[in-house]
């Protein structure tokens, strides 16, 4: 167990608990379903081809161990911050900072990649010839405002936002469905695809199953958000499996109509040139109304992604302030019951990294951060005691092993890059204790 919380922790301004079952579930599936359906699908299947169903179907097996270890250690520690509270409380306050860093980066790059992916649905909606990179970072200008209002609105605006998207994802698989009689097994041959068209297919498809996870990793903003929760021992478990279901059920529907449609080849060239597979994919259908919808559901799941994220972050970031970790100014909570100082600095990040604009880069660096930020989740449900675990260990352990494992599958350039972020994390963490005990 770790040493007793400082008292920035036990002293600081407390949450409002406004968030229900609902609430929470239309919160994980708001983080979930934007870019992992409306993108990465399409980064994915130009990794592994047809296969990227099958990788969806691993991604979902991995997310729900961490699944699983996450509501068991958020039912006995309901407070935000997530993995950072869980790593200082059951591990070391080292491994609780780096998973908090790790959380940051990983998230962080993943509202890039949904504020590129708003910019590039909505300018091919509207048919303009103008910089995807500007329009991203207005984007997140503007979500930041909406999340400074506190999560009560932020959370009707998400639910408005998922109910769009969801009707549109129904809608384009509904109308993809003649394709699949059309075609045939055209589309799925071969199921398998090589690097460099030869060698082991294994690599491609790890890579690509790292890459899916990123797009089940949403539940973890209704952990982050614990200590908003009503009742959150029995909201917390009960929204996560119900969010991991829902999605994997959806990614498996939509990646089946999207090949269907133009292909794998089709949607990796869109997730790469367009930014916007799915809507390039509802032109081939012969139905405008449907290109529309699944435009605007695109639209609106990008913001809600976005909008998730910029709220998950900055609990995160006010968790650290609270220790230390970070400045002390960003343990700041308003009169609304709102950390502006946290949402501020997490949209500066944000923004900062839309400026790359490339989204694979982006959700490449996002897959390898947050599978180690869920290796520490995991080794942290090893050492929940006994009469707080809900599952048994081998759920740990599994989820452990695969995020370790997948971890090191995406490009290598990625993955050294994630390992000197954590170096400079920890060196920053050790600089900042030392100087805190003078």
């Amino acid at each position: 167990m770790s040493e007793s919380k400082p008292a920035t922790v036990a002293a600081a301004a407390s949450l409002r608990r406004e968030v229900g079952l609902v609430g929470a579930i239309m919160m994980g599936l708001g983080s979930m379903v934007g870019t992992g359906v409306f993108v990465s699908i399409g980064v994915a299947a130009g990794v592994a081809g047809p296969a990227v169903v099958l990788a969806i179907a691993l991604a979902a097996v991995v997310a729900t161990c961490n699944a699983l270890s996450s509501a068991q250690l958020a039912a006995s520690l309901p407070v935000s911050g997530g993995t950072y509270e869980y790593g200082h409380e059951y591990l070391t306050p080292w491994l609780g900072f780096t998973a908090g860093w790790m959380f940051l980066c990983a998230k962080s790059a993943s509202a890039a990649t949904a504020a590129l992916g708003f910019a590039g649905y909505l300018l091919q909606l509207s048919g303009y010839q103008f910089p995807a990179v500007p329009v991203a970072v207005a984007a997140v200008a503007a979500l930041t405002a909406v999340a400074s209002m506190g999560i009560r609105r932020s959370n009707l605006a998400n639910i408005a936002i998922v109910s769009v998207t969801l009707f549109a994802l129904v809608l384009f698989v509904f109308a993809a469905l003649p394709q699949s009689w059309v075609k045939g097994t055209t589309a799925w041959l071969p199921f398998f695809r090589a690097p460099g068209g030869g060698g082991s297919v294994w690599p491609a498809l790890l890579q690509a199953t790292a890459l899916m996870f990123v797009a089940f990793t949403g539940y973890a903003r209704i952990a982050t958000l614990g200590e908003e929760m009503r009742a959150p021992e029995r909201t917390i478990p009960r929204a996560i499996i119900v969010t991991v279901l829902v999605a994997a059920l959806l990614y498996e529907a939509v990646a089946a109509a999207g090949i269907v449609t133009i292909g794998w080849q089709g949607l990796s060239q869109a997730a790469r040139a367009e930014i916007a597979p799915l809507v390039v994919a509802a032109k081939t259908l012969d139905a405008p109304a449907v290109y529309w919808i699944v435009g605007v559901g695109a639209v609106t799941a990008m913001l809600g992604v976005a909008l998730n994220l910029i709220l998950g972050l900055s609990r995160v970031v006010l968790a650290m302030g609270r220790r230390n970790d970070v400045p002390a100014l960003f343990a700041g909570v308003d009169d609304r019951g709102s950390p502006r100082p946290a949402i501020i600095g997490v949209g500066l990040a944000i923004g900062a990294l839309a400026l790359i604009g490339n989204v694979e880069t982006t959700w490449s660096f996002s897959a390898f951060t947050v599978l180690i930020y869920y290796a520490i989740t995991n080794l942290a449900a090893l050492r929940l005691p006994r009469a707080k675990r809900l599952f048994p260990p081998a759920v740990a352990w599994c989820g452990l092993a695969a995020c370790l494992s997948l971890a090191f599958f995406v490009e290598r350039e990625i993955w050294m890059v994630g390992l000197g972020l954590i170096l400079v994390g920890l060196l920053w963490h050790w600089g900042a204790r030392r100087l805190a005990a003078r």
